[in-house]
This record gives C-alpha cells, sequence and structure tokens, in this order.
C-alpha cells in the first residue's frame, strides 16, 4: 500500500514470497525482484496468447458473416493457425528504411504496446486476480491508453511518407476527439459507483449490474462507450487511419517484421481491453448474473468462477465489436468527426447531467 492520496493494492504473490525467502533463504530485495519478473512474464504471456486467440477468433467470425469456413489447415479447426502466422512473423527481416527519423521510427511500436500492456494490467480477471489496482485505478486506466495515440503520431511523422502521415494524423484525430465521449461515460459510471478504484466498481455490483440499475442514463453511456470504443481502437467503420482502398496500410505501411506485430498485437488486445472495460463498468465484471428474489437461479449463477463470467462478457462484447466492423461501410473523416462533436459528445454531456440527477434523487436501483 502506497501512503498518500495514491493508493495501490498489488497482485498477492505472498506465497512465492515465503517459498523464495524460507525455502530457498534469498533475500528479501533477491525475492521481491524474482516476483517482479515472474509478474511480467505471465502477464507477457497471457498478453501474448489473448492476442492470438483474437486473431483466430475474428477471422473465424468474419468468415462466418461471410458464408467461408476461415482458418482450417493449421491444427484442428484452424486453432494453430494465428500461432504459425506469429513465427512467421518473429523469423521476418526488420527492414531498416533510409531518410526516417530512425529513433522514432523504432520506438513508436514499443509506445503502442507498451500502452496496451499498462491498460491491461489494470483490468480485474476475478477477485483477487488483478496486477494492480489504484484507488484512482480508472482514472489511470483512461491516462495510459491515451499513450498508444502518440505511437501512432510518430510512427507516421518518422516514416517520411505521405500515406503514413496522412494516416497517422487521421488517427490522431479520431482517437483524441472519441477519447472524450469514453472518458465522459466512463464518469458517467464512476458517479454512480461512487469510487475509481476498479474493484469497488465491481463490489458495487455484486447484487444488480450497473445496466441495470443505472435505468436509461446507464444504457445511454453503454451505447456511447461501445461507438466510441469502436473508434478509439480503429476498427470498422471507423477504420480510416488503415483504409486499404486509400493510405495502403495506415501508418505502419513502412513497418516489417515484429515492429509490424507490435502493432497488430495492440489492435487486437485493445478490443479486448475495450470489450473488458465494457464489462467492469456495466455488467459487473467477474460478478455473476442477480436477479433479486430469485434466490435459486443467483445461487446457481454464484458457483460459475468470476474468471469464467468476466472472459465470456469480453467475448460477447467483441462479438458485438466485430459485428459491427463487418456490417456497416467506412465512413468518411468529416462523417467521423461530425458523428463525435455534432452527437456523441452533446448527448454525453446531457447523459452525465441527467446520471447526477438520478443519483440525487435516489431514482436508481
Amino acid at each position: 500500500m502506497i501512503p498518500g492520496i495514491l493508493q495501490a493494492q498489488f497482485l498477492d504473490t505472498t506465497g512465492v514470497h515465503r517459498l523464495l525467502t524460507e525455502t530457498w533463504h534469498l533475500q528479501s530485495w533477491a525475492a521481491v525482484t524474482i516476483e517482479c519478473v515472474l509478474v511480467a512474464i505471465g502477464l507477457l504471456l497471457v498478453y501474448a496468447l489473448l492476442a492470438l486467440f483474437y486473431i483466430y477468433y475474428e477471422r473465424k467470425l468474419c468468415a462466418a458473416f461471410q458464408c467461408r469456413l476461415g482458418p482450417n489447415r493449421v491444427g484442428p479447426w484452424g486453432l494453430l493457425q494465428s500461432f504459425a502466422d506469429m513465427f512467421k512473423m518473429l523469423i521476418k527481416e526488420i527492414i531498416h528504411l533510409n531518410h526516417v527519423d530512425r529513433f522514432l521510427f523504432a520506438l513508436a511500436p514499443y509506445l503502442v504496446i507498451i500502452a496496451s500492456m499498462m491498460a491491461f494490467a489494470v483490468l480485474p480477471w476475478s477477485d483477487g486476480v488483478q496486477v494492480i489496482d489504484f484507488n484512482i485505478g480508472i482514472f489511470f486506466l483512461i491516462a495510459v491508453s491515451s499513450i498508444g495515440v502518440l505511437g501512432i503520431l510518430l510512427a507516421g511523422w518518422s516514416s517520411n511518407n505521405k500515406f503514413t502521415l496522412i494516416g497517422s494524423l487521421r488517427s490522431g484525430a479520431q482517437m483524441v476527439s472519441y477519447e472524450l465521449s469514453i472518458g465522459l461515460s466512463v464518469i458517467t459510471m464512476v458517479c454512480l459507483a461512487g469510487s475509481m478504484s476498479v474493484l469497488d466498481i465491481v463490489h458495487e455490483q455484486a447484487d444488480l449490474w450497473f445496466i441495470f440499475k443505472g435505468h436509461l442514463p446507464a444504457l445511454i453511456a453503454f451505447v456511447i462507450y461501445m461507438i466510441a470504443g469502436t473508434a478509439e481502437t480503429n476498427r470498422g467503420p471507423f477504420d480510416l487511419p488503415e483504409a486499404e482502398s486509400e493510405l495502403t496500410a495506415g501508418y505502419h505501411t513502412e513497418y516489417s517484421g515484429m515492429h509490424f506485430g507490435f502493432f497488430y498485437l495492440a489492435e487486437y488486445l485493445n478490443l479486448f481491453i475495450v470489450s473488458g472495460v465494457a464489462a467492469t463498468l456495466f455488467f459487473g465484471g467477474w460478478q455473476p448474473l442477480q436477479i433479486p428474489s430469485w434466490d435459486s437461479f443467483n445461487h446457481i449463477m454464484a458457483y460459475i468462477p468470476g474468471i469464467v463470467w468476466f472472459l465470456g462478457k469480453c467475448f460477447v462484447l467483441s462479438y458485438v465489436i466485430i459485428w459491427f466492423k463487418w456490417t456497416y461501410p467506412r465512413l468518411r473523416i468529416d462523417q467521423l468527426l461530425a458523428l463525435e462533436w455534432k452527437y456523441l459528445l452533446p448527448i454525453n454531456l446531457f447523459n452525465l447531467v441527467l446520471m447526477v440527477l438520478v443519483i440525487v434523487y435516489g431514482l436508481h436501483f
């Protein structure tokens, strides 16, 4: 626990610490260092495996929408196709271009992946299964997710290519604009929860999820969050920074090898993060579905492990975002920005005031 205004609760590794200090007789500083390394390796493994699963998940869903089979050659049902693609990407050469800012060009993919991993670490998978929780966890999550746009802007500018520059400028305008709607939607739910701690928000939904408890303001906040979250992750129909028909591949046109792989992994993990935050704020995180006065049903739901509830909610919400992508055509850049500034932002501001009135007059469940 960190004293002062900022408080943080870290993943409980007491058993590992006791094993290292009492059984292996290591000094305390060495044990703590090993614990941090193990947590970092575990986080990287989970991050990579989830990204590979999401690549397979979207390819299969896209194939189903288009009446195709999708990946079906490598491994049973094509399950190993993503691993084969990753291995191919790992052995690809990283091409060093002339007339580029080499330092910024190399730094950009790392900024994107680090921002994604820091946001990923805050998500609560189950009770006690979370890398770190601040008492301002939601604020921290929004702050670190904003770092990703810096990586995209640097990638576009440092590549010395007109296509990448246009793609990065589009991405900057899009992400900065839609961060307002995401922030206001999150603040709306923080008002209902009365806390910015991710764990406190989840515990507040033990008896009833916020999507039901918050009435109309919660529903409006959820719809706006899903639209803004789709735009924030540069996914269709808001994938203007990567518009293949106009900009080749957008801001990462000049990247190859694992540098391109970092952008690719971050894009899919950002999809999971957006879904995870939505599940945490609106659908109770790992909390099971509870219906007042349905005691038998509630007991059955409580037997399902929390991590299953959390992942199930994330996959369903991700399905909606992927469905959204493969259903609607791409917008123009002026339509994209008009949607945010003329419609979503005013509705969000009105909705925040409406939620405050609901809380002040005790109109929520």
